[in-house]
């Protein structure tokens, strides 16, 4: 028998909670039957989301959690206090063993402490990255960190890139990932003191295929595999490129349609249009694995429709499979 991957999804987290939460969840096990997903949250208003719709009640269950953690409220002080919340409910279950994995589009602060606090790092790891997959000319590379840590330093980025090369080897598949430094310049003696710092330390690790600097504009033609950088710089990088992604589409489709001669052309070349322009449509790639952590945490954006959430519940399927915590700690345990 196939083996059930169960996740952990906050129903109260994201700005279209419950309904596009609970409507990408049934996308998931409409689609795959080798995930269970567990929707935590106020159950009132997840089973009214469900009302008259017609689902296996076995591989999708709803847990109560009366408290939700907003955007607004301290991260540490309410994972300490709100042991009732959709957050800290799903992540107990993924640390006590009733769920393979947790998602959620909900507060960022509160799921980076939460799986630091409740589920706890990997010995050896000193920060735990958020590291989304960004589409790319070639396919996708790996942004790390995106989120997680403002203020890293050298050796933070060294650990970054030896988990983005485990990652991108064994769930995306790419054999001996390039790996590259978020720079002004191609140059070595470019950047500031944490990229200067950084770069020989990088150069000198014999178990990453570090090929030096990248500029921003080398990423979206698949300049390199893993991306490094600190979450400052990383999450200005996502938010740059999803921001132009989907205003670069609204003017393609606002162009093809502005005349009669246009309309006709976007009809014959809309099946290769649309096939290029989904390739570039970051939610397909679901979220940000948080990696580093002794269980898997994916953040979606906080903005998740249901298309997200369900590929972000899907992706976990890959992740729990190729065991990717245990080589990460079988990696550091090399060293």
């Amino acid at each position: 028998m196939e083996k059930v991957v169960r996740v952990a999804v906050d129903a109260m987290g994201g700005d279209y909670a419950p309904a596009q939460i609970v409507k990408g969840a049934l996308e998931a096990v409409n689609e795959r039957k080798d995930i269970k997903v567990i929707l935590v949250g106020q159950e009132n208003a997840i089973l009214s989301e469900l009302k008259g719709i017609n689902y296996d009640k076995e591989r999708l269950t709803v847990v109560h959690a009366e408290d939700v953690i907003t955007n607004d409220e301290a991260p540490v002080m309410a994972i300490r206090r709100k042991k009732n919340s959709s957050i800290v409910v799903a992540m107990n279950l993924v640390k006590n063993g009733e769920a393979d994995a947790f998602v959620s589009a909900g507060s960022t602060g509160a799921v980076l402490v939460g799986g630091q606090l409740i589920i706890g790092r990997i010995k050896g790891i000193d920060r735990p990255p958020l590291a989304p997959v960004i589409p790319t000319e070639n396919g996708v590379s790996l942004l790390i960190d995106c989120g997680a840590n403002v203020d890293a330093r050298p050796s933070h980025l060294v650990q970054f890139a030896k988990m983005g090369s485990v990652y991108m080897e064994n769930v995306i598949g790419i054999k001996n990932p390039r790996v590259a430094i978020v720079n002004i310049g191609a140059e070595e003696e470019k950047g500031n003191a944490l990229v200067k710092e950084t770069f020989p330390l990088l150069k000198n690790c014999n178990d990453i295929n570090f090929i030096g600097s990248i500029e921003a504009r080398e990423i979206p033609k698949g300049g390199a595999d893993v991306i490094v950088c600190e979450a400052f710089v990383g999450n200005v990088i996502l938010k740059l490129y999803e921001g132009l992604g989907s205003t670069l589409i609204g003017k393609i489709k606002a162009g093809l349609m502005s005349t009669t001669k246009s309309k006709i052309g976007a009809l014959l070349c809309k099946p290769a249009l649309k096939d290029t322009l989904k390739s570039f449509d970051a939610s397909a790639y679901g979220g940000a694995p948080m990696l580093g952590l002794n269980g898997l945490v994916v953040k979606a954006h906080g903005n998740s429709t249901s298309n997200e959430i369900k590929n972000s519940i899907i992706q976990c399927i890959t992740f729990t499979e190729q065991n990717i915590n245990d080589k990460i700690r079988m990696h550091l345990e090399e060293e």
